[in-house]
């Protein structure tokens, strides 16, 4: 997304539509159990922003939210289920489901909660417990 234009994203029936508009801070794969629950997928593609650069743009009264834990707040279509994005306050970041942004460039970075995982993936990049330290976290790196 280097030249800053939106990218446009919506649940699975289009009810919301929401827009990016700037490069994301991290991609990557989450392996965590919630994740993993939440998407009913064995890891989740992710691509994190801040805040003010996600935009609804359509749907808002739609939204549906789950917060499990105060680190994570889940949005999803009260319509068709389709997942959103999960709102990370602490971290002051936005997840946006890399699935739901299908011109954006999905470019993955690194993988985290890697000791979680139930999918091992041998690509080379790098494995984290949590987060890297740059965005929050104990910055840990496991074995592949």
């Amino acid at each position: 997304m280097s030249d800053r234009h939106p990218y446009y994203g919506h649940c699975f029936c289009g009810a919301i539509q929401l827009e990016v508009t700037a490069e994301p801070e991290a991609t990557g794969y989450c392996h965590c159990r919630s994740c993993r629950h939440w998407s009913a997928a064995p890891v989740n593609a992710f691509m994190l922003f801040k805040p003010d650069d996600v935009t609804v743009t359509r749907g808002r009264d739609r939204i549906g939210s789950y917060s499990r834990t105060p680190q994570s707040i889940r949005k999803w279509c009260l319509d068709c289920g389709g997942h959103l994005y999960t709102e990370h306050p602490g971290m002051g970041l936005v997840d946006v489901y890399a699935a739901i942004i299908p011109d954006a460039p999905f470019a993955p970075a690194l993988h985290v909660h890697y000791q979680e995982r139930v999918l091992p993936i041998r690509d080379g990049m790098p494995k984290f417990r949590d987060v890297p330290e740059s965005i929050g976290g104990c910055g840990e790196q496991l074995a592949e």
